[in-house]
Formats: structure tokens, sequence, C-alpha cells
């Protein structure tokens, strides 16, 4: 009897010891570039297939601070911090805020950091390894912000042997480029950057109140708010990618549920904002998706400007609204639901949910489209294309006829037709004011 009672207590025990919690993966937009492998599927070709084309459209690497994340959180809370006459000896897990001193001047908003440069080199080589057939590319393309530009260089540095020989393609971010764009977000009148501010400020109130309460108690003088809290798990983030470690990701400031709040919080703007919650965001996205179509189904091989690989680097915004025409991490998209927003309550987290920023958009988040040739068991000899998110195979809804849930040649221009029926149409879409407005993107030249 007493070794019945004592094998549940041990199991339970090793349950807790296994019991790992990392903040780094859970920071939305912040969140330090990594493959969290979800679903887990081999994100190797599959069996009897090889990749003889790919088209990536990549963010920038980590930088030192988003500008609305610096004025809106980290600096009002850096400068409560420099004038308050708290002694944050005696305030427990939050003592080393007596000493600490904010890696982060105005200056550096925007400026990629040196890990930023590694992780971007990193990158590229890892996709020279994944391709070692593939023709070095001819160009690169990439927004024009100085952060886009540099992340870009350095992976062109990792990815080909003579980077003199790549050229970096800069593309104007200006608001009248349509859809000819790698930020068309910023040609979109329809499409608004405070978009989910709202919603997601009732549950940042929710999640962050208790936090508050706890650190009133260890500093009651210092008057934390939901803003501060947020400031201080954003510099989790910021600070590691500067300093290679911080302070606030300690599992004595912040609790795994605390983390969570702020991820499910992030979740919810960027699902009003460039996810499901927006109507537009489809639209958005979807020129790059017709264009890489293009790019990955032509026959045309021999064209001067024809690549084996084409790269492109942007902006957060752009990742998740091409995520949206490609239809992938939809919440609702095995529910039967026709209310997407129901499925981001404000008022409690959907644990369950598909759409995680973190897992979607991290520093340096990539999404890719690989043209597969294949002599395969149970599939038989034939083009199939594959959707790979931070390097995991995302299996497209209703297309997944080939080895591996790849989509076969058919299926897969099928699906770009459907998608285009549902989401083509920019400029009527997001109302477009201005004269000379595209609904392609052609800036790869090849048709």
């Amino acid at each position: 009897m007493l070794l019945s009672l004592v094998l549940p207590i041990t199991v339970a025990n090793a349950a807790l010891a296994a019991y790992t919690f990392d903040p780094l993966q859970h920071l939305a937009g912040i969140t330090p570039y990594f493959e969290p492998s979800d679903p887990p599927l081999n994100p190797a070709p599959p069996q009897g297939c090889n990749a003889t084309r790919a088209a990536y459209l990549v963010r920038h690497a980590a930088i030192w601070a988003n500008d609305f994340d610096y004025e809106e959180f980290i600096d009002p809370f850096v400068s409560k911090l420099q004038n308050t006459t708290v002694d944050w000896k005696r305030a427990g897990p939050l003592a080393f805020l007596s000493t600490w001193k904010t890696p982060i001047e105005n200056e550096d908003i925007e400026e990629l950091t040196q890990v930023g440069r590694q992780e971007a080199f990193t990158l590229g080589v890892s996709v020279g390894q994944r391709y070692p057939s593939f023709k070095a590319p001819g160009k690169v393309w990439t927004s024009t912000a100085e952060r886009t530009e540099k992340s870009a260089q350095s992976f062109i540095e990792g990815l080909v042997t003579r980077s003199n020989e790549t050229e970096l393609v800069s593309v104007s971010e200006g608001e009248e480029e349509g859809a000819d764009s790698l930020t068309p977000y910023e040609g979109c009148p329809a499409y608004s950057s405070s978009a989910g501010s709202e919603q997601s400020a009732q549950y940042q109130e929710l999640y962050t109140k208790p936090i508050i309460e706890r650190f009133h108690a260890l500093a009651p003088s210092f008057n934390f708010t939901p803003n501060d809290i947020v400031g201080m798990q954003e510099l989790c983030g910021y600070e590691t990618v500067i300093r290679g470690s911080s302070p606030f990701c300690s599992p004595e400031v912040f609790s795994p549920n605390d983390w969570l709040g702020f991820e499910y919080t992030n979740d919810i703007q960027y699902h009003f904002n460039t996810g499901y919650g927006n109507e537009v965001s489809g639209a958005i996205g979807f020129p790059w998706l017709n264009a890489t179509a293009g790019l990955l189904t032509s026959d045309d091989t021999n064209s001067s400007d024809a690549q084996d690989i084409y790269v492109s680097f942007t902006h957060r915004e752009q990742l998740p609204v091409v995520l949206v025409a490609l239809g992938l991490f939809n919440n609702s998209a095995f529910s039967g639901g026709d209310d997407i927003n129901a499925t981001m309550p404000l008022d409690a987290q959907n644990y369950r949910r598909a759409w995680k920023s973190s897992h979607i958009i991290p520093f340096l988040a990539n999404v890719a489209i690989e043209k597969l040739s294949c002599d395969s068991y149970g599939f038989g000899v034939g083009e199939h294309y594959r959707v790979l998110v931070n390097q995991s195979p995302q299996p497209l809804p209703g297309c997944t006829d080939g080895p591996g849930e790849s989509c076969s040649r058919d299926a897969f221009q099928k699906f770009v037709q459907s998608r285009e029926e549902t989401l083509g149409g920019f400029g009527e879409k997001c109302g477009v004011d201005y004269s000379n407005s595209t609904d392609i993107l052609s800036i790869y030249g090849v048709s």
C-alpha cells in the first residue's frame, strides 16, 4: 500500500522538476529569433523530393528598440525610475533596480544590434546550406529602412561566397507605391497602424493588475502602471539582444503566467492590426503571394532575371498579412465558426489559439515557399510546393495532396487563384485615393 502512494508522488515531483519556461520565446514582436517547430513536421524536403527553387520574405533582425515601444513604454518607465527615491535594495526580486542602468539611448532607436547582424549572417549561412545546389542570387530585395538594409546585407554575407556579386536592391517604402512594395500597408489608406490598440489595452489592464499589486507590496511608494509593466517586460527582450541577458527576464520578477499575459496582449494587438481581425490584411498580403507563386511556377528558367532563390527583407507588419493571405495560423480554421474575433476574447486567454505572434514574427522571422521536384512513394513523379514559417513546414488549408503535406502544382495554382478571388483587388479593398496605384508586386522583374 505504501509503495502505491509513493509512486504517484514521485511521478508528480518529476513532472514539477521537468517543467521549464523561457520568457524569451513569448515576447511577441520582440522575441529573439527561434524556430518553434510548430507543427513538429520535418523541415527537410520530403522523401524523394528536392528543392529546385525558393522564395523568402524576412523580417529585419534584432534592433535596440522599436520607436513606439521606446516612447510609449520603456522611456517613461526609465524616466520614472531615475526620478524615484525608492530604496530598491529592500524590494526583494526588484532589488536589481538599485543599480540597473538602461542600455537604450534615444539615438539607438530602430538601429540594428550586433546580435541582430550576427543572427542575420547565421540565417544566411543556414539558408545557403539548405539549398547547396542553388546558384547565388543576383539580387536580394529590401525595403529602404536602414535596419532592413543592414539585415539584408548581413544575410547576403552569410548566404554567398562572394557577397559583392549579389546586388542589394532597395524598394521604396513610400505611401503611393500601392502593392508594388515590400511595405504595401503603407499605401493602404484602409490600414491603420493603431488598429488593435483599444482591444489589447483592455486585456493589458486585466493581466497587469495582479503584477502591479505584487510590485506595490515590494515598493509601496513607486506608482506602477500597466504601461510600466509592459516596459519592464519589453526590456527583457531588448536588453537581451543588446547585453546578452536581462534581469527583467528573471522568474523571480515575472512568472510564466505574467509572460503569457504579455504575449496574449500582443497577440490581440496583431490579430486586429495585421491578422484575421482586420478585413484588409489578406488584401495587403496577397500581392507577395501572387508574385511569388508566379516566380516559382514559371517554366522560364533561362531568363537573365531568373534566380534559384528570391529573398526580400521587410518589417514586422508584412509577415502577418502574408500569413493571412496564405490562410495560415487561423484560429477558426477547423471550428466552422464565423466570428473570428470570438477566438481572441478580451477577458480571458485562448491558450489553444493558433495565432501566436512569438511564433509568427520574432526578429528575423521568415516565410518561405519552396518548389519541390518529387519522385515519392505513393505520390509518383511531379512538382510540389511547400510553405515554411521560421523553417517549420505549414500545410496550406485544402492543399496537402503531396508528400510531406506539400501541395501539387495544379492544386497550388488553384489555391492561389481561389485566394485571389477572395483577397485580390488591393486598390479597391484599401480604398486607395491616389492615381498611380497598382495591385501588382512587380519588383522582381520576372513574370
